[in-house]
């Protein structure tokens, strides 16, 4: 497509646009990804804050307050303590990006040790950053702690650990890591983009999740994305560290825009996602998410025995709202499912595709899809 020489009918580009919109799938139809849908009652307060830039604030001063309270309401969830900083960011790459950006600073290290199932955002990091990753391997899917008590070394940056894997939505022993790395003066990051929204109510339904938040004493930094089990839009994260004085170390002058510094990876940072986030926040409240984590648990479980129920094998036993189905065949049975309008993720590695029962989900739709799965299994074995 070439640049238009001059422009069109703006009916007719909105007709052209809607086309390209048809050919998305809908998230009814979208088991595999971490994301949810936007509730229809706040999409006309995000286009109100479209034209916001939170990186010029004296412009927007009340899109400010909102990003403001926005962050004290999460470094509150995370138990973070007095003196401990937040910044929104457009997600847990750049989050995770901008931890290690902190650790740097405070360390002469140069390997970041992560286990092997730590996301892939962290390998774009390595490179940008000219880092070395010491990838160290789990047992039973998660972080052994003797293994990385025997990793550590004078030539260690940081340690990540993650609350929500991505493959499997495990957790990380995390209480133990942090007690190894405040005990050894190491760098710790929680990774909790999937989990950081979920896990917390959780524990307040009774559910036997472990802390992995600044309640523990070694952890520094922790990302989390409020537009997975945060409900809210994209693109929405929060990076949080012990201390506020971090971001300040970090930070680089901007004498032409209306801040002092600035310590995000972007400059300008569209407002709109994070009047959505505070809104969605506000109307939800904590019972709120503990409805919406106690129906997603819900619903995994009744997905779980149904693909039992059909001879299906699990690859592993789902500790979050994350089920690992193994399949022969694996990518002819995506592939099909596709075809089919059903969307789920390949996990090569373990031979297995991934569902994650996100708040948008209902039983009758997981019902069509493992009956549409099973006619798929035994079409694509024969």
């Amino acid at each position: 497509m070439k640049f238009p020489e001059k422009g069109e009918d703006i009916d007719h580009v909105k007709k052209e646009i809607k086309e390209f919109r048809k050919k998305d799938l809908t998230y009814s139809r979208i088991l595999g990804t971490m994301c949810s849908q936007p509730e229809k009652k706040l999409i006309d307060l995000y286009s109100e804050f479209l034209e916001t830039n939170l990186g010029d604030p004296k412009n927007f001063p009340g899109t400010k307050e909102i990003e403001d309270h926005l962050i004290e309401m999460i470094l509150n969830l995370f138990h973070a303590p007095p003196g401990a900083g937040g910044r929104i960011v457009s997600g847990g790459t750049e989050g995770n990006m901008l931890a290690v950006v902190i650790a740097k600073n405070l360390s002469r290290g140069i390997e970041l040790i992560v286990p092997d199932h730590v996301h892939f955002s962290f390998q774009k990091i390595a490179k940008i950053m000219d880092i070395k990753l010491r990838v160290i391997e789990t047992k039973n899917h998660i972080m052994d702690v003797n293994t990385l008590s025997k990793n550590i070394t004078n030539n260690t940056l940081a340690v990540v650990a993650v609350a929500g894997t991505t493959e499997l939505g495990l957790i990380d022993p995390i209480p133990e890591i942090s007690d190894i790395c405040y005990d050894e003066n190491i760098f710790l990051h929680v990774d909790a983009a999937f989990g950081g929204f979920i896990i917390p109510f959780l524990k307040d339904l009774g559910y036997n999740s472990p802390d992995f938040d600044f309640q523990l004493k070694g952890v520094c930094s922790l990302s989390a994305d409020g537009h997975k089990m945060g409900g809210c839009a994209i693109p929405l994260g929060f990076l949080l560290a012990r201390k506020e004085e971090w971001f300040r170390e970090i930070g680089v002058e901007t004498p032409y825009v209306s801040t002092d510094y600035q310590s995000t990876i972007l400059g300008t940072r569209s407002g709109a996602p994070v009047a959505y986030g505070y809104a969605k926040l506000k109307t939800l409240g904590r019972k709120g998410y503990m409805d919406q984590a106690k129906k997603c648990m819900e619903l995994t479980n009744y997905t779980k025995e149904k693909l039992k129920e059909h001879g299906f094998d699990l690859f592993a036993e789902p500790t979050l709202n994350v089920i690992a189905v193994r399949v022969k065949n694996l990518d002819a049975v995506v592939k099909k499912l596709y075809s089919m309008g059903w969307s789920v993720n390949p996990i090569r590695r373990f031979s297995s595709f991934r569902l994650v029962i996100m708040p948008h989900l209902e039983k009758e739709t997981i019902d069509r899809f493992i009956e549409d799965l099973k006619n798929v299994c035994e079409e694509v074995i024969k």
